[in-house]
């Protein structure tokens, strides 16, 4: 059993809070009956739920992780030809969409789902979801200057939010250092922007963790179904997330 405004979010019909206002507004019939109560729980594959006369769609919610290659936009089409996301899904019948943007250049996690509702907790800048990646730069970084990153370093959009920052691996044969970066928030093309900031431009950048979802082996351009238990705490990590930046325990 689940809220009402949870299923009829997850349903696609609108946003949990405007859901909320259309159960008040006493648009929404459960089994035939007009509920506007909040809090109602009712049984999706059983109940019949319908939104100003029309029942709603039951669609089956999917949570997928892909390690996306680089060279692939982050997209269900492309305009130009070049190679998207739902090129790389073939076993999946829902219309699943990206959480998020990772750019072409870049490569690494990517989390696909129809869940309109959890993808907004993921991605809206309140919640301050972690992202980690592993940038590689020509040079050794010194550590004043990853400790700009940590500070919160000024970008043409206005001030980062401190990183948590630290050396993977220096490679002195190549002159190459594989730093770990991780960010709060999701500004377009953030990271390669703070190291560019510090004048050491990323070369290759990997995203190797959203949340608390790893690749753990997963191969470049495979994908596969998140558990039940790594979707309850991406979304609890969102909760926890946005409760913490209000001040709340």
């Amino acid at each position: 059993m689940e809220r009402l405004q949870k299923v009829l979010a997850q349903a696609g019909v609108a946003s949990r809070r405007k859901c909320e206002e259309i159960i008040t507004a006493g648009r929404v019939e459960v089994n035939d009956e007009t509920v506007t109560t909040l809090g109602v729980k009712v049984d999706p594959a059983v109940d019949v739920i319908k939104v100003d006369g029309r029942p709603i769609n039951r669609q089956q919610m999917t949570y997928l992780l892909f390690n996306k290659p680089k060279g692939v936009i982050t997209s269900a089409s492309d305009p130009e030809g070049r190679k998207v996301v739902s090129d790389y899904i073939h076993d999946v019948k829902e219309r699943i969409y990206p959480v998020g943007r990772l750019d072409y250049d870049s490569e690494g996690v990517l989390l696909l789902t129809n869940d309109g509702e959890l993808a907004n907790l993921l991605t809206h800048p309140r919640h301050h979801v972690a992202k980690t990646y592993h940038a590689t730069v020509k040079g050794v970084p010194h550590g004043d200057s990853l400790d700009k990153l940590r500070q919160g370093i000024q970008l043409e959009d206005g001030m980062t939010a401190p990183a948590e920052v630290e050396y993977v691996d220096i490679n002195p044969d190549k002159n190459e250092t594989i730093v770990s970066i991780t960010i709060h928030e999701g500004r377009n093309r953030q990271v390669r922007r703070m190291f560019e900031a510090i004048h050491f431009p990323v070369e290759r950048l990997k995203r190797v963790q959203f949340g608390s979802v790893q690749l753990d082996g997963l191969m470049r351009g495979k994908y596969r179904k998140l558990t039940n238990a790594e979707v309850e705490e991406l979304r609890r990590t969102a909760l926890q997330s946005h409760n913490v930046q209000k001040g709340r325990p």
